[in-house]
């Protein structure tokens, strides 16, 4: 199939005691980072499944000394491949969506974190879907904590109002909602989902996608915690 839009996640490389710190306890620094990088790697297999996607990953950190670092960059070879670069977080999303769009001209974004490991290629598909089929110009997929997993664009430039939005805070979606909308698109609604920042979080997604690398990852520190 040919390219339809690019499939934008944005990553951080599962350095142990740099990588999902809020996991422990009960995890360790480094179950912490080998829950991050079987997310990564479950995100990555299903970006690279989605029919007419561009896979393209924004990175942060150091892959070198990341948990399960030559897994990660052996898949990351069917995906272009850029580096973060902003002074926060809001900045490093509109940055990675105008980079995006430099290197792929002309299609439509979907960005994605690494913290939605349940996502599966059909979710992603209809998450773009009313981007695609011009209903559109933006979608925007809630978390249950108040934030947002997935967001949409037919123009990349307008990622630009992310640079403006307070983000890590339980109303990062709906101050994203009303930035999209100041900027004139009428975003659509994707599905909530959980994304992961604690242990709770983890064993809720663990459960969705039982047999993934993710739900092994998090049992293993059930199981640990039990020994212990």
């Amino acid at each position: 199939m040919s390219a339809r839009f690019c499939l934008l996640v944005v990553a951080k490389a599962p350095v142990p005691g740099f990588a999902k710190t809020r996991l422990c306890p009960p995890a360790t620094p480094e179950q912490a980072a080998e829950i991050a990088a079987a997310a990564l790697l479950d995100t990555l297999d299903a970006v690279s499944a989605t029919p007419g996607a561009v896979p393209v990953v924004a990175m942060t950190g150091d892959l070198g000394a990341a948990t399960r670092g030559a897994e990660i960059g052996q898949a990351l070879r069917g995906a272009t491949v850029i580096a973060q670069r902003g002074w926060d977080f809001g900045a490093r999303l509109a940055n990675a969506h105008a980079d995006t769009a430099a290197v792929h001209a002309g299609l439509p974004v979907l960005q994605i974190g690494m913290d939605t490991p349940q996502v599966t290629p059909d979710l992603l598909a209809s998450a773009i879907e009313p981007v695609l089929a011009g209903t559109h110009d933006a979608v925007l997929g809630g978390a249950e904590d108040g934030g947002w997993w997935a967001l949409g664009l037919r123009d990349p430039r307008h990622a630009e109002v992310l640079a403006q939005v307070p983000m890590s805070q339980d109303d990062t979606g709906e101050l994203t909602r009303r930035a999209l909308t100041s900027a004139g698109l009428k975003p659509g609604t994707v599905a909530v989902l959980s994304d992961v920042d604690t242990m709770a979080d983890a064993g809720r997604v663990a459960a969705v996608r039982p047999g993934s690398r993710f739900a092994r990852a998090v049992g293993a520190v059930a199981e640990a915690v039990t020994v212990r």
